[in-house]
């Protein structure tokens, strides 16, 4: 259950900030929202209902590991931001706003750590035999960004996401709304991992959108969690998933254990939570890249410790510019945030548990 003042509170804030040039838009008298709960994808309240957003994911079941891709119909316009001090990523210096190219066509979340990088190059191979891409003379270049986590730790280590699973993934991609939890880059995704991976639970990948009043315009994310950290909900400060006790069924609160001096047993660059923010309004890169950094907020609200020198946390922000509306970037950024952290619940609410790695219906009174 939420806590009802809270949202009453960021209601309010949304419906009092969230405004376009010009005023509120043709039709929208009140742009407030209400985040979907976790798990209810009855309706498509995923981050295909973005107009022009395919999601498609693949899923290697024998570590388990996987990729997911996410494609533009025609393009977007991209922006990222990473804060971790453990990254892996591809295309990422393409997007800063002073580079040449503008436009982005695909976008790739993977696990397998540096290895899973490959799996772009699948991406790369289905969109240039579709004629997708950056047109250089004769020759078109698919644009294609990417970022990865670290769950080589699940499993056997040697299978990975390679350019075939990239090229599965386009395959499979659809608007349909958004298979979550233990699929895709979420397969082998982890979360609690302060004092080990014999503390840890599982996670998975977790996707949520909103509808910004009547203004046509859609703000949606993808997130896969495989932080170092705990996750808590943005809503009522609970304790989701982390790290666990002795009795493998109770959590600790990892920070509150350290604050007491208890050492930290992580490996450094062995986690990760990666993310996109889509959304079919209008931006410069400059404004996208906006976007994704305040969308990290997002993580903050619900990852404890987050960007960290143990993680890589990285979050891409897309705009597929199809909206006529004239809308604030920042006010995009403060949404995407919201929908970002609802993303993160999902994640880990919707996972299913591995031997040795409960899921969160698996713990006491969940």
């Amino acid at each position: 259950m939420r806590d009802a003042e809270g949202m009453t509170k960021r209601r309010t804030f949304l419906r009092g900030t969230v405004l376009l040039a010009g005023g509120l838009g043709s039709g929208a008298s009140s742009p407030g929202f209400d985040l979907p709960e976790a798990g209810t994808n009855s309706e498509n309240d995923s981050i295909t209902a973005v107009p022009g957003v395919r999601v498609g994911h693949f899923t290697d079941k024998r570590r388990p590991t996987g990729c997911t891709v996410v494609l533009f119909d025609g393009s977007a316009t991209a922006g990222v931001d990473v804060r971790g001090s453990a990254p892996g990523t591809r295309e990422t210096d393409l997007l800063k706003p002073v580079n040449t190219v503008k436009k982005v066509n695909a976008i790739v979340l993977s696990g397998g750590s540096a290895f899973g990088l490959d799996s772009a190059t699948g991406v790369m191979r289905f969109l240039e035999e579709r004629g997708m891409g950056l047109k250089v003379g004769a020759v078109v270049v698919p644009i294609v960004p990417a970022a990865i986590l670290f769950d080589l730790g699940v499993g056997n280590p040697k299978i990975r996401p390679d350019a075939d699973a990239g090229y599965q993934a386009c395959r499979l991609a659809t608007d349909d709304p958004v298979v979550e939890g233990c699929v895709g880059a979420g397969a082998g995704a982890t979360v609690g991992k302060l004092f080990g991976m014999k503390n840890a639970m599982k996670s998975g990948i977790g996707s949520a959108s909103v509808r910004v009043g009547n203004t046509g315009i859609t703000v949606g994310a993808i997130v896969a969690v495989n932080a170092v950290g705990d996750i808590y909900d943005p809503h009522t400060g609970a304790l989701l998933v982390g790290a666990r006790g002795t009795n493998g069924k109770t959590l600790v609160n990892a920070m509150s254990q350290v604050v007491r001096g208890h050492g930290v047993r992580a490996s450094k660059g062995t986690n990760t939570t990666i993310g996109i923010v889509a959304t079919n309004a209008t931006f410069t890169k400059t404004q996208a890249t906006k976007i994704a950094q305040m969308s990290h907020d997002g993580f903050a609200r619900t990852i404890r410790p987050v960007h960290t020198s143990f993680d890589g946390d990285t979050i891409f922000a897309a705009c597929t510019c199809t909206s006529p509306e004239q809308v604030d970037a920042g006010m995009i950024g403060a949404i995407g945030a919201e929908v970002m952290a609802e993303a993160v619940v999902r994640a880990v609410k919707s996972a299913t548990s591995l031997p040795g790695l409960p899921c969160f219906r698996d713990l006491e009174g969940s």
